[in-house]
């Protein structure tokens, strides 16, 4: 008996200090923060940079943020219908399937309003094609817009919404002022997850020759931009905006491209005031100065861009500028390569006087003309470049935005009539044409330029892609 009195006691006891534990602190779940404002928290002192950073990040999100849009667009495409729609007998057999059949499409993007007015500015590809825009606001308001202006060769476009409360608008930067390694924000609408905030540094500045628009000069940056994010701000720490968050490299991560919002600024005015952008026009045809070119023309440094075509009766021509002159620079600014040349030159407003700096023969030469435009010189080509479209029974077409963000470049062929020359030689609708005559094929331009020497050759060796393979086909031209 005294035993079992010893047990119970034993129990008793272990009974009493289970409760008195289980009311202590430390066997809680989990551990709460008692620090209201006190270093408390198991980091006792953190670095008051760091903090500040914090601080800075969170007053820009809140600043910035009720400036930025969702948008939805939704577009209406025809099917195309079976040839033996037309028959007589289709309709006694298919009734109401006879009929034009459309399919509706939607997308999500970002947008940011530029002013009280209501003026949005995006990506024309965000909106390209739309029947309906809707633009939903920060307070969660959503309004129809309309399209004021789109310009595709940069990839901007201007939509309005109507709205009488005043509403927030971004601050506009100077992205000329960007040097790499300074913060970034991007913001957007990726995947249809409001106005997400991201956050990375500047990767580089002055991207070209991406194959994704015309007029490329892109900043990059390791800021996440995803789907849906396209047209949204890219801010710096001040919270003004340096750039439109356009696209990024699918097949790599941390690799996101905006345009900077000094080009942008060129653009808004036109499309703004006129909803169409002008350019101004040389009459040259360019390329790029190698090292080998540069030692061969007595230049100083591989910089500048080649003349090695000009435009009978072009600005060009007018001022005297020659096969073989070296354009180094426009109104005392640099110019190192193509790209920024095709850049500077589609910035000037059309008919302004402008100073050329060439080197000719070795020796700087300075020439004066006014700068035409560019839309006058594309109507003037467009009946010489449109033979190529139906070329040995093909019909050629750019590629897809999508396809060149994967790495793409050529054209692709849209339609293939059977008895044609190039059906014939094994080629098939769908194959992208990388090169003829190994003459890289970039866009149409490249492409009817390729095929003009080819005709005079007698024949072509093209080169495509055809799924994951590429095979090599040769045509004859005569």
């Amino acid at each position: 008996m005294p035993g079992f009195r010893f047990v119970v006691a034993l129990i008793l006891l272990a009974g009493i200090a289970c409760l008195q534990g289980c009311n202590k602190k430390d066997r809680d779940l989990y551990y709460e923060s008692s620090r209201k404002g006190s270093a408390e928290a198991p980091v006792k002192e953190v670095p008051k940079d760091i903090l500040s950073a914090q601080q800075a990040f969170t007053a820009l999100a809140q600043k910035a943020t009720p400036s930025v849009v969702n948008i939805s667009t939704i577009s209406r495409k025809r099917e195309e219908q079976p040839f033996f729609q037309f028959s007589p007998f289709f309709d006694d057999f298919f009734g109401e399937r006879s009929r034009p059949q459309y399919r509706q499409s939607s997308s999500l993007g970002s947008g940011f309003l530029i002013n009280r007015e209501g003026y949005i500015l995006t990506n024309d590809h965000v909106i390209r094609d739309a029947d309906t825009i809707k633009v939903k606001l920060s307070n969660e308001k959503v309004h129809d817009a309309r399209v004021v202006g789109r310009d595709p060769k940069t990839d901007l476009a201007v939509i309005k919404i109507d709205s009488r409360e005043s509403l927030p608008f971004a601050v506009l930067g100077d992205s000329d002022k960007l040097r790499v390694g300074q913060w970034a924000v991007a913001i957007g609408n990726p995947f249809g997850l409001d106005r997400t905030f991201t956050v990375g540094v500047i990767s580089a500045t002055g991207r070209s020759n991406m194959g994704i628009e015309t007029y490329e000069d892109f900043i990059q940056t390791d800021a996440s931009i995803n789907p849906g994010n396209s047209g949204g701000p890219l801010l710096n720490i001040y919270g003004e905006v340096i750039g439109i968050n356009t696209a990024i490299v699918a097949a790599g991560q941390g690799i996101g491209f905006a345009i900077p919002i000094n080009m942008a600024k060129h653009v808004v005015e036109q499309l703004v005031s006129k909803g169409s952008v002008s350019r101004g026009w040389l009459g040259v045809s360019i390329q790029p100065v190698t090292d080998e070119i540069a030692a061969g023309f007595g230049l100083k440094k591989a910089a500048g861009a080649l003349v090695n075509g000009v435009v009978d009766g072009s600005p060009a021509a007018r001022a005297g500028i020659r096969q073989g002159d070296v354009i180094t620079a426009i109104d005392g600014r640099e110019i190192k390569d193509v790209q920024q040349l095709q850049r500077v030159v589609a910035e000037i407003p059309i008919g302004k006087r402008v100073e050329l700096t060439i080197v000719r023969g070795g020796k700087p030469l300075r020439l004066q003309l006014a700068l035409g435009s560019a839309e006058r010189a594309e109507a003037l080509q467009a009946k010489p470049e449109a033979r190529p479209a139906a070329w040995l029974g093909m019909t050629v077409e750019e590629l897809p935005r999508e396809m060149k963000l994967r790495g793409l470049s050529g054209v692709f062929i849209s339609a293939l009539d059977a008895e044609g020359g190039a059906a014939q030689a094994g080629l098939q609708r769908g194959d992208v044409i990388l090169s003829i005559n190994g003459r890289k094929i970039g866009n149409l331009a490249d492409y009817g330029r390729a095929i003009s020497e080819s005709d005079n050759k007698g024949s072509a060796v093209f080169l495509v892609r055809r799924g994951n393979a590429t095979i090599y086909f040769v045509l004859k031209t005569r």
